[in-house]
């Protein structure tokens, strides 16, 4: 089977690979501007299609009550995905623009694997709990809460890692026994697309439990959080989209799990080791291009040490050249798109109109004419309210920032709209601990730890979304609780 050449350019509807209503669109190669192929434009009415058969799926199929088939279903996934690993982290290093030596980590191998804390946890589940017998209201029952899965489910995926958030969702929603539908974002048609191809052939998953709609138009996503067949909606993307998803489905009271925005902040407390946490802090930064909503991106450092700080960083950062993805030493890919090197560019423009100077980069690199580059930047001399440090860039930019003390520099990290993640350096654990403790976010590491991992949750606080994503938390976001009381003789 092949997974490049042309693509995938068929939608998957109903276990069926079908030609989308509005013909096809392009898809292309972030490092070249290429053309890489197309990928099918669904319509409004292909979108209802794939509902229809998610729900009827659900509805009319054991799938909702058959642990052995949803457990063997993901396996075989997971194992058809391991079988074709190469192909498909070509097409990730492609379409995505993602560095080769991601695609070993968060950006395809990683995720894969992840799929095993999925089927696991499906054959290991306490689906029903029984409490015992009692008597409310002086009438003897037993009483025992069932989870059950919540029923059809639109998910909503973004460019950046389509791999991992796409099996993020798919995974638990089909383990908890939900039927899905698909919608990955535009740029990256074909990561979501290919997926058809392996449940169709190498599983057994049935027709219409996954159904995969790509499409250049925003709006036929939107059709997962207004139509009333869908019961839940998970969408990972910006914050301002997540506001429309929530509103959407306010209508029919759906439930939203919504993974938003980030502006994270990296705190160095006065007796770490500055140079290589300023270090850390930009190696981070820069890793695809800045593109992850849990990046730290201001760097916030004791003021007395502020110049060195940003030096520090500095050179690391312009040491982290934008490269071809292809090449196994890149660290920096391109983003995405003209559309998204532009805004960056806006931004770092504003940072110049408040006052900030550029400590390194600040723009496209002199060397690359084409692909979608923008230089590893460190942005110095401003502070918390400036708009590079209020709004997230999703580029390889960091803003240093200068703290006063502990308390200071809580007040800095958590002065901010969001609350996805954190970062605290300090020899002294029991401090960072205490300053960790303090930080409105979802995730913390402390001294270059690692959150990360199939069986740990991930969400923020404030802005930064609703609800969790992976780990056991992930998988119980999909179920509904229903009590149920017999009258006991």
């Amino acid at each position: 089977m092949a997974l490049l050449g042309d693509g995938e350019s068929r939608l998957f509807i109903d276990g069926r690979l079908v030609a989308g209503g509005g013909g096809t669109f392009t898809t292309v190669n972030p490092a070249t501007e290429e053309v890489l192929g197309v990928a099918a434009d669904a319509t409004v009415d292909d979108m209802s299609s794939a509902i229809g058969a998610a729900r009827a799926a659900f509805d009319e199929t054991d799938w909702a009550t058959n642990v052995e088939l949803r457990v063997r279903g993901i396996r075989q996934l997971q194992q058809a995905m391991r079988d074709h690993a190469e192909e498909l982290r070509e097409l990730a290093i492609a379409e995505v623009g993602a560095p080769r030596m991601l695609t070993s980590m968060a950006q395809l191998d990683g995720p894969v694997e992840d799929l095993s804390f999925c089927a696991d946890t499906a054959e290991s589940y306490q689906w029903t709990t029984d409490l015992g017998i009692a008597a409310p209201m002086g009438i003897k029952t037993r009483r025992t809460i069932a989870r059950e899965a919540i029923g059809v489910v639109g998910a909503i995926t973004p460019w950046n890692f389509p791999n991992q958030i796409n099996l993020a969702k798919l995974g638990p929603a089909l383990a908890a026994g939900n039927t899905v539908v698909l919608k990955p974002a535009p740029d990256t048609p074909w990561s979501a697309a290919v997926l058809g191809q392996l449940i169709l052939e190498f599983t057994d998953i049935p027709a219409g439990v996954v159904n995969i709609v790509t499409s250049s138009d925003h709006g036929v996503g939107a059709q997962l959080s207004q139509d009333p067949r869908v019961d839940m909606v998970s969408f990972t993307g910006s914050t301002n989209t997540g506001r429309a998803v929530m509103a959407d489905g306010a209508a029919t009271l759906k439930k939203v799990f919504l993974e938003l925005g980030g502006k994270s902040a990296f705190l160095v407390l006065d007796d770490a080791d500055l140079a290589g946490a300023c270090s850390m802090s930009a190696f981070t930064a820069s890793m695809h291009a800045g593109q992850g909503c849990a990046i730290t991106t201001r760097l916030v450092v004791p003021r007395a040490r502020y110049d060195e700080a940003v030096e520090a960083a500095a050179a690391t950062m312009a040491g982290l050249k934008p490269g071809d993805p292809n090449d196994a030493g890149t660290i920096c890919g391109p983003v995405i798109s003209a559309l998204q090197r532009d805004r960056i560019q806006g931004y770092l423009d504003s940072a110049i109109a408040e006052g900030g100077r550029f400590a390194c980069g600040g723009g496209r690199p002199a060397d690359r004419d084409t692909g979608f580059f923008i230089e590893p930047t460190v942005i110095a001399d401003l502070d918390n309210n400036a708009k590079v440090a209020r709004e997230e860039i999703f580029g390889p930019v960091l803003t240093v920032i200068a703290h006063d003390g502990d308390d200071d520099a809580v007040r800095i990290a958590n002065d901010s709209p969001y609350g996805l993640s954190g970062t605290v350096f300090s020899p002294d654990e029991e401090r960072a601990a205490g300053v960790a403790a303090r930080m409105r976010v979802g995730t913390v590491n402390i001294n270059g730890g690692v959150w990360y991992s199939a069986d740990v949750p991930f969400g923020g606080y404030k802005q930064s979304g609703i609800g969790r994503e992976m780990g056991l938390a992930g998988f119980e976001e999909y179920l509904e609780l229903k009590a149920i009381a017999t009258a006991s003789n």
